[in-house]
């Protein structure tokens, strides 16, 4: 009975100061709505390339000239595939194509039809689709961006790409990469590999690259070396390089996110302290008759304290709901451009939805920790006043 009591009282109190906590309510849905959207959508593109990284080849070798990757001999694959712990190597061949038109680049990609890795890939990306009947005639998947590229200029089956000897290569367009992939396939082209090669002028005993699969983890720094033991004008990447290098990226980004938040929480916490201290004669005649009515220090404290949790967890559950829409409902418009760094095509992303609870739970306390502590202090130091001071 007391404590439905206090609460009836507590959320009468709270209709009573409607016109002073609004603009707390309005200021802080912002705040909280601006970083989670932050937090929500680094956390979904970091899950989607992390799903990417996983599907990668454990090295990819390439040959350097210069400080700089060139085409690399085919024959290394057989090379690299006799070292003891590689389980396949593969050749690969893929790089940027100038789509004069609108002044883009299209990312090629070349696949093997025998290679059972990346043919699985594909067909994981691609649900229902026939490997064999896409790689049986001259044809390609485009991802979302490339589409709307080509439709723009009245390509909507095939595309005649410019070779770099001058002559044309058409490709027929059998399937569209699905709006989910976007993250990864915006740009994309996947054709047969020998078509990639005559579009990228690539060749026929040469490739961009060779990649390779050690299973067991505990041989591959022993691979790395042999590799790098073949020849001088080689490179080496291994795949924790390219998660690193991302992660990196992220953390940047996702730090100055951090930074730019933390100036507006202090800035925040601030303006509500100044708004708080400055409690006007009726908040100081209400403490007072409390006081006077046997409410003891800790309890007057409690109310305040719970008038403004409750102000402040509504706007947190309110900018959370917000930050969710915006970045799962409504794809995060300008602000995925931020991470995602479109410079080429733009893409219109869909992201999977994933939250991390513990980012959310540091959120939560570093968001309402000095909220709360802002209305601590000039509410202590109105409930120790003497009753009657206060009521003057």
């Amino acid at each position: 009975m007391q404590g439905s009591v206090f609460s009836n009282f507590l959320f009468l109190l709270i209709y009573r100061h409607r016109s002073k906590h609004i603009a707390v309510f309005l200021i802080s849905t912002l705040v909280v709505m601006l970083f989670s959207s932050v937090m929500l959508l680094s956390n979904a593109v970091e899950e989607e390339v992390k799903i990417s990284l996983d599907a990668q080849p454990d090295f990819i070798v390439q040959k350097m000239h210069a400080g700089k990757a060139v085409d690399t001999p085919m024959e290394w694959a057989d090379e690299i595939r006799e070292i003891r712990g590689v389980s396949a190597t593969l050749p690969r061949v893929y790089g940027s194509y100038f789509y004069a038109s609108n002044g883009v680049y299209f990312t090629i990609v070349g696949i093997d039809p025998f290679d059972k890795q990346i043919s699985t890939a594909l067909e994981t990306l691609l649900e229902e689709t026939d490997l064999k009947a896409f790689l049986s005639k001259d044809q390609m998947i485009i991802g979302q961006g490339v589409k709307t590229q080509l439709e723009q200029f009245y390509y909507p089956d095939h595309y005649l790409f410019r070779a770099p000897d001058g002559g044309k290569v058409r490709a027929d367009i059998y399937k569209t990469f699905p709006k989910e992939s976007s993250i990864v396939s915006n740009d994309m082209v996947v054709m047969e590999i020998d078509l990639a090669k005559r579009v990228l002028g690539v060749d026929d005993e040469l490739s961009t690259d060779i990649v390779l699969f050690v299973p067991n983890e505990l041989e591959r720094d022993n691979v790395k070396e042999k590799i790098i033991m073949l020849h001088a004008d080689l490179r080496v990447i291994e795949k924790e390089e390219l998660a690193t290098a991302y992660e990196h990226l992220f953390n940047y980004k996702g730090g100055v996110f951090l930074l730019l938040y933390m100036i507006v929480l202090v800035t925040f916490v601030l303006i509500l302290y100044q708004r708080y201290s400055m409690i006007s004669s009726a908040d100081k005649k209400e403490i007072g008759i409390l006081r006077a009515l046997g409410w003891s220090i800790n309890a007057v404290i409690k109310l305040k304290i719970m008038e403004s949790l409750v102000v402040g967890l509504s706007a947190f559950m309110l900018g959370l709901l917000l930050a969710y829409g915006y970045v799962f409902l409504l794809d995060a418009p300008l602000l995925s451009e931020v991470f995602l760094g479109y410079g080429n095509l733009s893409a219109d992303i869909v992201f999977n939805r994933t939250v991390d609870f513990g980012m959310i739970t540091l959120l939560f306390l570093f968001f309402l920790m000095p909220c709360v502590a802002a209305v601590l202090i000039p509410v202590w130091r109105i409930a120790i006043t003497d009753p009657v001071e206060a009521m003057k």
